[in-house]
């Protein structure tokens, strides 16, 4: 049973606690405290979660599968690394010790034995679980049991840990709670997380049932991604403010005006993707995906991966989207204008790059248009680049497109003299493959250390080191590839431990390790790089950190 569908007929309507008028939001006076800093989700997770397609329908040979398909499209290559088996994968009864267990009638070789699976791909472990007694699927009793985290937050993260969980989804799903309450229990989940020692992305869902509180206060001290709306539906639109089911259109109105919430680290998650679901036309999912690449969300695909089509196919490919939506600035679009019909979104990009989103939410073709000045580009001639076709043009004033009903056109817009960032630039969040057999006694924390200077050599490239993140008994950095006065066609890099380091995971790179040396080329989509420009990839290792010098070669 689609605990989406029987939502409709156990919940009752509730009044939005949204006022948007004008782009604006009313949010309340809750304030965030200190962003969470725990090293991981730099840039949006991207991957594919199991709800939106199979509901409480899955098992382990379904999860393998899709995990396949991920490989073998492409997706993985291009950033989709998290696989999240949502709702219905657990044991109805936990332990008599307390633990919570996989369901051995739908996962028979364990949740450990499918992280591992998963893990040997390249690929990340993502699981489902909620902050109360009942998940989602056994409130609404389609899915027997109570075996919510309440009480159990420190005994489940242990168990997540020891698992090889990278990505944890923790979902309200309650009709009680005040968004104080809420804080507070999200907090509960993410403290634990943090003693495990391991990095995990942490996403939340503050907006189940009655307790619509994700637009209403700046999450990012909490988690790293948390939803902005109720549920989203494979419709354009819904009708919905932000009530159940949500459309496209819906939730783009409640999420744009959120912007100053996102960066790396903390970003607004307006709900897992419904390309390639049907309910929607080319042009509407194209606006789908376009939208959510503009808004810095995560980029979770819900469709088959088994059965794409090719327009699903071109869609979720789609290299310059991807690159607008893992740059590393991390930040969200901002509203330039709308009129109600005509909307225009712009997003500063790391290497001075603007994206521009000219979004018609109308219902008949119409120009849509905005200037450089009003996107922070003035002062001569720019380059647009349309990010489905690729076609370039230039101007110096006026930017406007043609743009069909529920059609977004993206430029890209560059000065002359501009680098373009390496396409794609997605760079998953750590996560070891190797599970910890108990919680580290320290918690990591942010422990930054220098980097070792080095000097573009002209021609070639260079490589540095940087510690971003350590616990006891190991640490995460973050390696850029900086191409010297030349562009490069690929790149090596290498570097001797100090002290016995040894590499755990590794993201962004093919590595291969002979004693303390180590060697690390690029993947296929990271290996050309423009003169002066840079890409990086990133790791998680044993032992304590260290920032050993780097070197770098190119053929």
């Amino acid at each position: 049973m689609d605990r989406k569908r029987i939502r409709t007929t156990l919940v009752p309507a509730v009044t939005a606690a949204l006022a948007l008028a004008s782009g604006a939001v009313a949010l309340t006076t809750v304030s965030p405290a200190q962003a969470l800093e725990n090293g991981v989700a730099r840039t949006p997770p991207m991957g594919w979660n199991s709800w939106n397609t199979f509901g409480c329908n899955i098992n382990e040979s379904l999860i393998r599968q899709m995990a396949d398909a991920i490989v073998n499209s492409g997706l993985r290559d291009l950033g989709y690394q998290y696989v999240v088996v949502d709702d219905c994968w657990f044991n109805p009864n936990r332990d008599s010790s307390g633990n919570i267990q996989g369901d051995p009638s739908r996962f028979p070789s364990g949740m450990k034995a499918l992280g591992d699976y998963l893990h040997n791909k390249g690929l990340k472990f993502g699981i489902y679980q909620v902050p109360v007694d009942k998940t989602c699927a056994q409130y609404f009793n389609s899915y027997p049991g109570a075996t919510g985290s309440q009480g159990h937050e420190a005994q489940d993260a242990r168990q997540f840990a020891a698992w090889g969980v990278d990505y944890l989804k923790y979902d309200w799903c309650s009709p009680n709670g005040t968004i104080n309450d809420q804080v507070a229990t999200f907090a509960k989940m993410r403290d634990a997380l943090k003693a495990t020692g391991r990095p995990i992305v942490y996403s939340i869902n503050p907006n189940s049932i009655h307790s619509k509180t994700g637009p209403q206060r700046n999450w990012g001290d909490v988690a790293n991604m948390w939803r902005t709306t109720e549920d989203i539906t494979n419709k354009w639109d819904t009708g919905q403010t932000n009530g159940y089911p949500m459309g496209i259109q819906n939730i783009v109105n409640v999420t744009v005006p959120l912007a100053s919430y996102a960066g790396p680290g903390h970003f607004n998650d307006p709900d897992m993707m419904e390309i390639g679901r049907g309910g929607m036309n080319d042009t509407e999912m194209r606006s789908h995906f376009a939208l959510w690449a503009m808004m810095a969300s995560p980029l979770i695909a819900g469709n088959d991966i088994r059965s794409m089509d090719s327009a699903t196919q071109t869609i979720l490919k789609n290299k310059n989207l991807i690159a607008i939506n893992q740059d590393s600035l991390g930040l969200q679009a901002t509203q330039v204008s709308n009129d109600g019909t005509r909307r225009v979104l712009a997003k500063k990009l790391a290497n001075g790059d603007v994206a521009v989103a000219l979004f018609n939410q109308g219902g008949s073709t119409t120009t849509v248009s905005t200037t450089t000045s009003a996107i922070g580009k003035s002062g001569g001639t720019v380059t647009l680049t349309d990010a489905w076709t690729n076609a370039t043009s230039t101007t110096s004033g006026t930017i406007s497109a043609s743009v069909p009903a529920h059609g977004t056109v993206v430029y890209r817009v560059s000065s002359p003299g501009s680098s373009p960032s390496a396409s794609p630039s997605a760079s998953p969040s750590a996560s070891p493959s190797a599970s910890p057999s108990a919680s580290p006694s320290a918690s990591p924390s942010a422990s930054p250390s220098a980097s070792p200077s080095t000097s573009p050599v002209p021609g070639g490239c260079s490589a540095t080191i940087k510690t971003i993140n350590s616990w006891g008994g190991g640490f995460q950095s973050e390696v850029t590839v900086q191409a010297g006065s030349s562009a490069v066609n690929g790149w090596t890099v290498k570097w001797t431990w100090p002290g016995g380091q040894t590499i755990s995971s590794l993201w962004n790179g093919r590595q291969s390790s002979s004693g303390s040396s180590v060697t690390v080329t690029n993947e296929s989509y990271n290996g050309s790089i423009a003169a002066g420009a840079s890409t990086t990839f990133g790791f998680t290792a044993n032992g304590s950190a260290a920032t050993p010098t780097a070197t770098c070669t190119s053929p």
